[in-house]
């Protein structure tokens, strides 16, 4: 009888890692970036309300404060009391809301004769579309001007909201056009066999369908022209006509810059573009299968 010396547990294969142990690492680290780039896309935020209920003597200081020790609402008040700001607050209405509408029904009817007719110079419009896309903004502003200038737009609501829409058109096509291709033609086909008309089609099948695009176009044109100062600032020379954003750079002067009004300021700026997204955000799923069952 031979007795082994060999240790215990000698020979026996160690026990494999559970795989949601391996899961887990991997899980952890993209959890922790994703933290990570939250805080830092929301510390301006943060520090942009923080200082809007700040008294001077806490804005100005070398340490920083990262709650205000006297809350107060002087600077809300000092912004809402400043002058123009109801003016500026109705030209930035106008010029938005308009821009935005112009925006969805040229970009929806573009996106529609692109991706549903066939026509010669389909591709090259698409590819022209694309390469302005791709031009930066300010590049445009100079022959802009020039032509709007020779056209008599200039310091008018017209020459602006034309000019913000064509910024964001390109954008809007491209994105409508991608909701267009995804849905089925026999849609189209069963809508005609029911009698329906191209307007029709468009109207009670189409547009439903894209919503979701429709939604995107109109967030992305509504933050365009609403956060612009440039274009507006160079387009317009009536103080009378001046937008929100212009109306932000009048808290910085000769004298200074009144940091906590200016703050304050810009939170009220950015409430309409939070109320506005909430307000169609509801729509951006609803919208993706809703024409589909309408008759």
């Amino acid at each position: 009888m031979t007795v082994s010396n060999a240790a215990p547990g000698a020979g026996v294969a160690p026990a494999p890692v559970p795989a949601r142990s391996r899961k887990r690492k991997p899980r952890v680290l993209a959890n922790t970036i994703a933290v990570v780039f939250c805080l830092v896309w929301v510390f301006p935020i943060y520090w942009m309300v923080n200082t809007a209920f700040k008294p001077a003597d806490e804005v100005t200081t070398m340490t920083p404060i990262w709650a205000p020790l006297h809350p107060t609402f002087d600077n809300f008040t000092r912004a809402l009391t400043q002058e123009g700001f109801l003016v500026y607050l109705r030209n930035s209405t106008i010029v938005v809301v308009a821009a935005v509408l112009l925006s969805i029904v040229v970009g929806f009817l573009a996106s529609a004769a692109l991706s549903r007719f066939r026509f010669r110079g389909r591709r090259a419009i698409l590819v022209g579309i694309l390469f302005v896309q791709m031009i930066p903004s300010g590049a445009l502003l100079i022959p802009l001007f020039l032509s709007f200038q020779t056209l008599g737009l200039l310091n008018s609501y017209v020459g602006l909201i034309l000019a913000y829409v064509a910024s964001v058109l390109p954008f809007s096509i491209w994105v409508m056009r991608g909701f267009f291709v995804a849905v089925p033609v026999e849609i189209e086909e069963a809508a005609k066999v029911d009698g329906a008309g191209t307007f029709r089609i468009l109207w009670s099948v189409l547009f439903p369908l894209v919503m979701p695009g429709v939604i995107a176009t109109s967030v992305f044109a509504f933050i365009a022209a609403w956060n612009d100062y440039l274009i507006a600032y160079v387009m317009l020379k009536d103080q009378g006509m001046y937008t929100l954003p212009v109306w932000l750079a009048g808290f910085s002067t000769n004298k200074g810059t009144d940091f906590g009004g200016l703050m304050a300021a810009s939170v009220l700026f950015s409430i309409p573009v939070v109320v506005f997204f909430l307000i169609v955000q509801r729509r951006l799923v609803s919208g993706m299968t809703a024409g589909a069952v309408k008759g």
